[in-house]
């Protein structure tokens, strides 16, 4: 396998720091190298929050430069649009369709973006459209997103499915086990546009 970058973008308390241990995991379990960053401002608040996963045979450096990231997963839709310039071309861009305003929108000082998600299919080919909220919902747990997510993206890699639910039940707590299980599930059984 060829390196592999990837960058989850989201807002704070959307867990994305849980998605990166569960790749982080995934990669080790394959016998992989893997280097995780993150990246934040007022995570707690609600602020943007970026966390870098590259894996490969050999990884040097865990940041993800404009034009290099094979991965994005996008927790909220502003963030996809806030980070899309690292994606590389043909680049498979997972976005949850949630809603999130930052302060500046909710206190009148900014606008929040029209049509985000078509802005990007007008630029990307693999873009995933997920409403990751409303199957989180039926998984018992909105804080489940993050999990969801990562179905989706399971969905779309090369890495065996049991390796992915190994990775999750060594990385979540177990009185969360169970709805995370089935949030991942939700995710890699997703089918965009049905």
């Amino acid at each position: 396998m060829s390196n592999l970058n990837i960058m989850i973008v989201g807002v704070g308390g959307q867990g994305t720091l849980l998605a990166s241990r569960i790749l982080g995991d995934v990669a080790l379990s394959s016998g992989l190298d893997v280097k995780v960053s993150e990246v934040h401002g007022m995570a707690q608040r609600g602020g943007s929050v970026v966390t870098y996963v590259k894996m490969g045979e050999k990884v040097y450096s865990p940041v993800i430069e404009k034009n290099e990231a094979d991965i994005i997963l996008c927790f909220e839709k502003l963030e996809a649009l806030r980070w899309i310039d690292h994606a590389k071309k043909d680049a498979t861009i997972v976005i949850n369709n949630q809603r999130i305003d930052p302060m500046p929108v909710i206190i009148g000082k900014a606008k929040y973006p029209e049509d985000i998600i078509n802005k990007i299919k007008a630029d990307y080919n693999n873009v995933v459209d997920v409403p990751a909220l409303d199957l989180a919902k039926k998984c018992g747990n909105t804080k489940s997103v993050n999990v969801v997510m990562i179905g989706v993206m399971a969905q779309h890699s090369q890495i065996k499915k049991d390796v992915w639910v190994k990775a999750i039940e060594k990385t979540v707590k177990p009185q969360f086990l169970e709805v995370n299980l089935k949030a991942f599930e939700a995710g890699f059984n997703y089918v965009a546009g049905k």
